[in-house]
């Protein structure tokens, strides 16, 4: 597309170009809108040698020579809104433009009466400093201008800021349904997968890298066919991966892992997918039961109580008891057993003598916060049939390969239980990566992902400000957020409101994304450093579109991105 000259420069005395931000006057039918880019060619350097300078449009008015809102009515005869009045107004638009680069890295101020142009592919890519962008993976595209002019760009971002090891972790925040949180991180994580699945990818520098996917659907059947192609894909959206040189498929190698259930006539699992999928998914060996076993998996006791304030530590000192093998507890097998020695302590006088024993009354606070989620079928007393395509999900985790994409079904389970599971998966991702030798592991170093994204809905349950200091897995969390990225464990999030999430988790995203919102929440501290501008249109944005936040971007962006290649249930 060739540039076309829009306005010039205007600095005045009380709105001067500065070294961050120029202001420049447009003819009134000039349409723009914010986060275009236009640039100014600078003023020759000392080597006889013009250079560019970009800027990115922040704020639009308009303006007339009318001295006050009186004078225009005034000028309409007095205020008839049929009359074309009887003065003839001057008007213009003029446009303030944050400085984002200069060619030459100058930073003087532009001068005032320099002509300011429209931008072509080649100019805005190097605006925003993503031309030609090392280890690229797709973001999204950009759609700048006005027809006849308007131009639609694909946009890459340098991995290494995305998953690591410059940078990780992302987050993702708006308004439920509005903001299509899911879709965009799945569009994100489709991309990546297929760039480690591109067979020219082990001939690059990033021969040594590889990668796998934990994904967590909390709502409804999201998840749960992303092998399958989106027959329903409507063709404008066709036509926009087609245009960007996208790839249409769906996610490769996808292994879905629901909740065991004893009832046999919903094929043994819970979940909200129908029975004929599930079974078609186990007939194919893509699809497993995960359940817990009370002698393998209670040493996990203390994520049950994740969600309460144990401010006196009688419920972490009841935990300890138990996994101490204290008075009964180590002849139980079954979380039944379990819960029947838990009964027979509510009835006791005290569990020992002396300063440290355990009154009856903490012993029920503890059976309440536990009964629901160990009545739950997944935390099952019959031990795991392989045959049945019963699992830990502990050692599938353990047993991740490179590229493969797990599906982790919790939609159906309660808050607890879903708190439970969580935690469970991102302890066994950190042992993965972090501790036990080959021998334990039952596997090669080399065989296990370089780095292992998590991707979990609803991060409010889990790192909200409100969750208890103490929760088992806000620490997990944290730990990951703040260490994630040299272990290889990287944090994809969605929430609706950003401003609820746990300052040390967010902190540590180096890419945000900011979908639709309401007012109440732009008006928080974490939206304070936007322009008010950016901040009026997350108010506004459409599905499908997004503002990004990159450590690569040289200014927030705002990207769109098609509807997902994967069936949607």
């Amino acid at each position: 597309m060739a540039t076309k000259i829009i306005g010039k420069v205007s600095a005045t005395e009380k709105s001067p170009s500065t070294v961050d931000d120029f202001y420049f006057w447009t003819d009134k039918k000039t349409i723009l809108s914010p986060f275009d880019v236009v640039k100014v060619h600078h003023v020759k350097n000392e080597k006889g040698k013009n250079s560019i300078t970009y800027g990115v449009v922040e704020e639009i008015f308009h303006i007339t020579d009318a001295t006050s809102h009186i004078t225009s009515y005034l000028s309409s005869d007095f205020g008839e809104v049929e009359d074309k009045g009887n003065m003839y107004r001057l008007g213009m638009n003029y446009v303030k433009a944050k400085v984002v680069c200069n060619t030459d890295n100058i930073y003087t101020p532009v001068l005032d009466g320099q002509q300011v142009e429209t931008c072509d592919e080649d100019d805005v890519l190097t605006a925003l400093g993503l031309k030609n962008p090392k280890n690229p993976v797709v973001c999204g595209y950009l759609k700048m201008y006005q027809e006849p002019n308007q131009i639609e760009i694909p946009i890459s971002v340098n991995s290494h800021f995305l998953i690591g090891p410059e940078g990780a972790h992302l987050n993702i925040s708006g308004i439920s349904g509005l903001a299509a949180k899911t879709s965009y991180a799945m569009f994100l994580l489709k991309n990546i997968q297929q760039k480690f699945l591109n067979k020219d990818f082990e001939e690059r520098e990033d021969k040594n890298q590889s990668v796998a996917f934990i994904f967590f659907n909390v709502k409804g059947r999201d998840l749960l066919a992303l092998n399958e192609p989106n027959e329903k894909l409507p063709d404008g959206d066709k036509r926009i991966y087609k245009n960007m040189g996208w790839d249409t498929a769906p996610f490769k190698n996808v292994k879905f892992y629901y909740p065991f259930s004893s009832n046999k006539n919903v094929e043994n699992v819970q979940s909200y997918v129908e029975t004929e999928h599930v079974r078609k998914q186990i007939d194919l060996n893509e699809a497993f039961k995960y359940k817990y076993i009370y002698e393998q998996d209670r040493d996990n006791l203390d994520l049950l109580l994740a969600n309460e304030d144990d401010s006196t530590g009688t419920l972490d000192s009841i935990v300890n008891l138990v996994l101490n093998n204290q008075g009964n507890f180590g002849q139980i097998q079954t979380w039944t057993k379990f819960l029947d020695e838990i009964q027979n302590r509510m009835e006791a006088k005290s569990t020992d003598n002396g300063k440290d024993a355990i009154l009856p009354t903490s012993w029920r606070k503890f059976k309440r916060v536990i009964t629901k989620a160990i009545g739950n079928d997944v935390f099952s007393g019959r031990a795991i049939v392989e045959a049945n395509n019963e699992v830990r999900l502990n050692e599938a985790v353990k047993q991740i390969k490179k590229n493969e994409v797990m599906v982790i079904d919790v939609a159906r389970l309660d808050e607890d239980t879903q708190s439970f599971v969580f935690g469970d998966v991102a302890r066994a991702v950190y042992d993965l990566k972090l501790g036990g030798d080959e021998e334990k592991l039952c596997r090669k170093r080399e065989d296990i992902p370089g780095k292992i994204i998590i991707f979990v809905d609803e991060l409010n349950k889990y790192a909200s400000t409100d969750v208890p200091k103490k929760s088992p897995i806000l620490r997990q969390l944290l730990d990951i957020a703040e260490r994630g990225r040299s272990l290889g464990i990287i944090l994809f999030s969605a929430e609706q409101f950003k401003s609820a999430i746990h300052d040390r988790v967010k902190g540590n995203c180096a890419t945000h994304a900011y979908g639709r919102t309401n007012a109440i929440e732009i008006s928080k501290a974490d939206y304070r450093f936007i322009p008010k501008v950016y901040q009026n249109m997350m108010t506004r944005l459409e599905q499908g579109e997004y503002i990004i936040q990159n450590p690569v971007f040289r200014s927030l962006i705002n990207i769109k991105f098609p509807r997902p290649t994967y069936k949607q249930l």
